[in-house]
């Protein structure tokens, strides 16, 4: 059996790569296990030099990687040249975070008369399965934020190929681990397998630890259960998208100039990568009289988008998303036909009253693609009243007249409450890899609301702290011997000294 991908503008087929077998994935997860045994004992700077070489191999193939996911997904080369830079410095941060030491939160307690000696330090968890995205083939794909940051946090990765763009992932997989290999790294530092029985026998697999996802929520559920299925059972990070509101305030929309520039804004953010980001903005809840429904409708003429999605699938769930926003009791304000290609498909602003915003409601489900609802609020209390109907989200926005608006601070409390990332006279989609970044949210925006995806802290998804209590020094792991020779940061008897900044 093979897999193959096709492009989407001619529906011709791109690449071909055979299923991974059982007598290979065999052999992949030994390799599997054989590396968690390295890569628990190497020191993160190791590690870091790892990661870095995987970067510094990507950029050398960059042009030759470009054109291959162009090939593969249709979304335009200057898009993925850069995106493929933007996947090197994410490998190249993820390496960063873990030479820093921060992550490994090494803290001593001192014995004394009435307590034992104990030392608490995260520990990888060993073979993580990473299952990338349709929609971001390098960032978030099978080099993309997972898969650094499981190996940054000691923790070899099984990834698995995406179909729709199947050539690319075993591209970037060769890349990528001979340069590793090169660079000192186990042969099962990275791997990859193809089809999706072999990805759901990956997930069933006793020497996996966990899984991370990027994708949508039928997707991440799946997995999901068959991890709780096992008699061992494993965490998913499951980032799955939905839809992300964001609020106008009445000094936001204050005049037609105002609500022009968001419309503007708005239009831009929803269509970006044809609306196929899972930090779209799909709601727009805007001031009553504003005429935000009209004038975003004009931006979208304007702008006059011609989407092409990433797979026929997707295209089709596009109208029939706007039909199922309709039969709920949504109006259509603005259509731009879909362009002549094998996966193009429409750009949409549906409007309705906020008081159809129901739980339950179809209208508060997300429709993947360029596909917008707008409603207008009259009062405090009714939007209130909405926001507390909406489903959890990756990310939320909030549209001020500035500094002195006295919407502002209570809906940026009531926000926090609904998404991991709260957006402020900005829009949501662009994800920055930092130590602060949050990507994740409440359920269903993810499996797992206290994880992120994206940024420093998503080395923890990949950790399990342990506690030795009177255990002698040379016994314990490298990271928590008290002559610290990876020179860590600590915390000692509830202290943080002056830290050591990691091996440089």
């Amino acid at each position: 059996m093979t897999v193959t991908s096709h492009d989407p503008r001619t529906a011709a087929p791109v690449s071909v790569a055979d299923e991974t077998g059982t007598a290979e994935l065999a052999a992949v997860l030994r390799a599997a296990e054989e590396a968690a045994s390295v890569l628990a004992t190497t020191g993160p700077a190791e590690r870091r030099r790892w990661l870095h070489a995987a970067a510094i191999a990507l950029e050398e193939h960059r042009d030759e990687l470009a054109a291959l996911a162009d090939a593969e997904t249709a979304l335009d080369l200057p898009r993925l040249t850069g995106e493929v830079g933007r996947a090197a410095d994410q490998l190249r941060f993820y390496g960063d975070v873990a030479a820093e030491g921060s992550y490994l939160d090494v803290t001593v307690d001192e014995a004394t008369e009435t307590t034992p000696r104990l030392v608490r330090v995260n520990r990888p968890l060993g073979p993580v399965a990473v299952f990338g995205a349709s929609n971001f083939p390098f960032a978030f794909s099978v080099l993309g934020n997972d898969t650094g940051a499981a190996i940054a946090a000691g923790c070899p990765v099984v990834a698995k190929a995406h179909e729709a763009h199947v050539g690319l992932s075993v591209r970037q997989v060769e890349i990528a681990r001979q340069a590793m290999t090169s660079a000192g790294a186990p042969d099962g530092v990275l791997q990859l397998v193809v089809g999706r029985d072999a990805g759901a026998a990956l997930v069933r697999a006793p020497q996996v630890t966990a899984v991370a996802f990027t994708g949508s929520q039928a997707g991440g559920m799946a997995l999901w259960r068959l991890a709780n299925e096992r008699e061992v059972v494993i965490p998913v990070y499951a980032e799955m998208g939905t839809v992300n509101p964001v609020v106008v305030t009445r000094a936001g929309a204050a005049d037609a100039a105002a609500v022009a520039e968001v419309a503007s804004g708005f239009v831009g953010s929803f269509t970006l990568g044809h609306g196929q980001f899972c930090t779209k903005p799909g709601l727009l809840l805007a001031p009553a009289g504003a005429g935000a429904a009209d004038a975003v409708a004009a931006a979208l003429r304007d702008a006059d988008p011609a989407p092409v999605m990433l797979s026929r699938a997707i295209a089709t769930s596009v109208g029939t998303g706007i039909t199922a926003m309709l039969d709920a009791g949504a109006e259509l304000v603005e259509r731009v036909p879909a362009p002549d290609a094998a996966n193009g498909a429409p750009a949409a602003v549906l409007r309705a009253p906020v008081s159809s915003l129901k739980p339950g409601s179809r209208l508060l489900e997300e429709c993947f693609g360029p596909v917008v609802l707008v409603c207008e609020y009259a009062a405090d209390d009714e939007l209130a009243d909405t926001l507390r109907t909406l489903q959890g989200s990756l990310a939320a926005g909030l549209v001020t007249g500035g500094a002195d608006d006295p919407q502002a601070r209570e809906l940026v409390r009531v926000l926090s409450g609904k998404a991991g990332r709260v957006v402020v006279d900005g829009w949501p989609t662009g994800v920055a890899f930092t130590w602060a970044q949050q990507h994740g949210g409440p359920w269903p925006a993810t499996t797992v609301p206290a994880a992120t995806s994206v940024g420093a802290h998503g080395l923890a998804r990949f950790l399990r702290p342990v506690a030795f209590q009177s255990v002698t020094d040379h016994w314990l792991p490298t990271e928590a011997r008290e002559d610290n020779p990876w020179s860590l940061p600590r915390r000692v008897n509830g202290r943080l000294p002056e830290a050591p900044q990691g091996q440089r």
